[in-house]
């Protein structure tokens, strides 16, 4: 059965970071099943290190020659991995390898990034993620985290807050001047690799109780990469600068006060 042209990635070249596991994993996988030249990158493999520039550059170096339909930004370490590489890799490492890469993303495409529920938070911290998001180059950002990170509550949560309000003031340029849509998706709790990791560093029950009260359980990697697949697709050619929030509607049922406390404190 031929595809619907809105998902047919046939003939186009997508690269996804974090490819080795989890939901960058299931992401490529989905991608190359509806057709897509997929170019998987990692630091398991050594084709990626978002922490260093000079990483980056040959890892964008090895892609020239191809156009590229989309980014996708799957790419990130919890907070065990420390705050400083938390901000290199979740937010500094992922915004270098954008800029680097888009021009050789063809008009039409897209760049997607995972960022989280845990950054929901970002309208409290506007002026705190404006000095971040000013830095002009990696190593600008890599000063500012060093002078800020020790007074962060978490430096994970301040990541991906990062990540979602790069995106909301960068995407209006990309697609502007570049005709490149950019938006993100959140994940709510994902039993994913990096679980173990969340479940050490933060409130265990925190986690539980979101899964419970969002669908009874965890998201799994591949419910995730559908949501980016579609931001990236030829179909969703006037969908950008969204944070597409996929926690099987746990912040809605929050906002409009549904959500059982109770069971959090119990």
């Amino acid at each position: 059965m031929a595809l619907p042209s809105a998902l047919d990635f046939a003939g186009r070249r997508v690269v996804v970071t974090g490819a080795a596991s989890g939901i960058g994993a299931a992401t490529a996988e989905l991608f190359g099943g509806l057709g897509a030249d997929v170019v998987g990158l990692d630091v398991a493999d050594g084709s990626l290190d978002l922490r260093s520039p000079d990483a980056i550059d040959a890892a964008v170096a090895a892609l020239q020659g191809t156009p590229v339909w989309a980014l996708v930004n799957c790419a990130g370490v919890p907070q065990t991995a420390g705050g400083r590489i938390v901000l290199a890799v979740n937010f500094l490492g992922t915004r270098y390898l954008t800029e680097a890469l888009l021009r050789q993303i063809v008009e039409g495409g897209a760049v997607a990034s995972v960022a989280s529920l845990a950054g929901q938070g970002w309208p409290e911290h506007l002026d705190l993620l404006g000095e971040l998001l000013a830095t002009q180059t990696f190593a600008d950002g890599v000063a500012w985290v060093d002078t800020h990170v020790d007074a962060m509550v978490d430096p994970y949560f301040f990541s991906k807050e990062a990540v979602i309000l790069w995106t909301r003031r960068r995407a209006r340029t990309l697609r502007r001047d570049h005709g490149v849509r950019m938006s993100t998706v959140s994940p709510g709790p994902v039993d994913s690799p990096m679980m173990p990791s969340f479940r050490e560093a933060m409130d265990e029950a925190v986690l539980e109780w979101t899964a419970r009260e969002a669908i009874g359980r965890m998201a799994r990697p591949d419910e995730m990469a559908l949501p980016l697949v579609f931001l990236c697709a030829p179909g969703a050619s006037y969908v950008s600068g969204i944070d597409l929030i996929a926690d099987a509607g746990f912040t809605t049922d929050l906002d409009e006060g549904m959500v059982d406390f109770e069971g959090l404190e119990g």
